[in-house]
């Protein structure tokens, strides 16, 4: 094996295609959570529109979802220090009933 593909061993090419790219809008997490996986519901609840509908929905093994959990606040540092503190507006999240047959968190 050359020197080359020795470094690019260890390597994991990542393609994003144009669709996903575009991003999918979403102002509520649901969160719920077994034994062997966490799953994320992202969802886009619109004013005036009683009916929300999930737009995209990842699963993840409890490693990786703890992984996320610490990307995320890496981030959220990182961005806090170059445009300062977000603010949390308190009342803002939508008061929804939120069972789905297991522990709910709402994000």
């Amino acid at each position: 094996m050359s020197e080359m593909e020795q470094k690019n061993a260890g390597q994991i090419s990542i393609e994003l295609n144009e669709e996903v790219a575009q991003g999918t809008y979403s102002n509520l997490a649901v969160i719920t959570h077994s034994s062997s996986e966490f799953v994320i519901d992202f969802v886009r609840i619109m004013p005036g529109i009683p009916k929300a509908q999930v737009k995209s929905r990842i699963i993840l093994t409890p490693e990786h979802a703890k992984r996320l959990v610490a990307a995320l606040q890496d981030n959220i540092s990182k961005y806090e220090s170059v445009h300062g503190m977000i603010k949390e507006v308190n009342g803002s999240a939508p008061v929804l009933p939120m069972t789905f047959g297991g522990p709910t968190a709402q994000a």
